[in-house]
């Protein structure tokens, strides 16, 4: 009995250490998943200033510009996966794979070449012990994202989307990302970022007419400048949804952890407080016999 008393109070010992941790880690999740939703709601104006922009181009000129038009040359098409550096975090990476893994069964399916790349180390990991060769990976704070990264990222795919086909170009971008909605809804999202479909107007509802424009020094010029910057814009928010989306998974497992922990600890002590009765009454029962024993003697 008392080794059954060693071993319950090294387990509840083992699990209290385990349960300091989890809350740590829901703490620092807390204590960022503000500012993470902070620079996702900061990103928006940007974001739709951009894309009216655009929209002005594309729909007051007759430019035809490479990122806005179909390529048939290739089939090839690159897939953009963004995961998480870090576990502790549910299943907010393993959604994404599997939402990018759907994607890929769906492109594969018409006839279309998948070209992989990832951000995050989960996914940079599932890829790799599966023996799938990437073609552009990311790691690193996935869960504080910088313009440098989403810069990088936006560049390497812009590289592969305007190269010549037997120089390995793709013909289309599709991102997968988590989008945050709230702390209670995050949901993996696929997007076909390039090549871009404007689909917003710039006349507002209810206008008799629109605006009037003129692009200096040409429209081509201008959406040449504007069309990278929209793009990293796009992988910018996207790489924002999916930090605010780790955190808001990640604050929540470790609450689900902490109270685990906690039941388990109260298991463990439940157990141990048994045995530690059932040998108070081992102990009894041999006095009382031994003093028996004596009396009869």
């Amino acid at each position: 009995m008392a080794g059954q008393q060693r071993v319950y109070k090294a387990r509840i010992k083992s699990t209290q250490s385990l349960k300091k941790i989890f809350r740590a880690m829901e703490l620092i999740a807390a204590s960022r998943i503000g500012k993470a939703r902070d620079r996702v709601t900061a990103a928006a104006p940007y974001s739709r200033a951009i894309t009216r922009a655009i929209s002005a181009v594309a729909n007051h000129s007759d430019v035809e510009h490479p990122l806005t038009s179909e390529r048939d040359d290739t089939e090839r098409v690159a897939l953009l996966v963004i995961t998480s550096d870090r576990g502790m975090a549910g299943a907010y990476s393993a959604n994404a794979l599997r939402a990018a893994e759907r994607s890929r069964e769906r492109l594969e399916a018409a006839g279309k070449e998948v070209v992989q790349y990832a951000a995050g180390r989960r996914g940079v990991s599932y890829y790799t012990f599966r023996h799938r060769e990437l073609a552009g990976s990311w790691t690193g704070d996935s869960d504080g994202p910088t313009h440098a990264v989403a810069n990088e990222i936006a560049q390497e795919l812009l590289r592969a989307f305007l190269a010549p086909a037997d120089e390995g170009g793709v013909s289309e971008l599709h991102v997968v990302y988590t989008h945050f909605t709230s702390m209670v809804s995050q949901e993996p999202h696929v997007v076909r970022m390039l090549p871009l479909e404007i689909v917003e107007g710039v006349a507002e509802a209810g206008d008799e007419t629109e605006p009037l424009y003129e692009f200096e020094p040409n429209a081509e010029e201008v959406l040449d400048s504007l069309l990278p910057r929209y793009i990293e814009s796009r992988i910018y928010n996207c790489l924002l949804q999916a930090a605010a989306s780790e955190l808001a998974n990640r604050q929540s497992a470790m609450n689900t952890a902490v109270s685990n922990a906690e039941d388990i600890v109260r298991q463990y002590t439940r157990l141990a407080n048994s045995a530690r009765q059932s040998e108070i009454t081992q102990e009894i029962s041999e006095i009382v016999s031994g003093a028996d024993a004596l009396a009869a003697s």
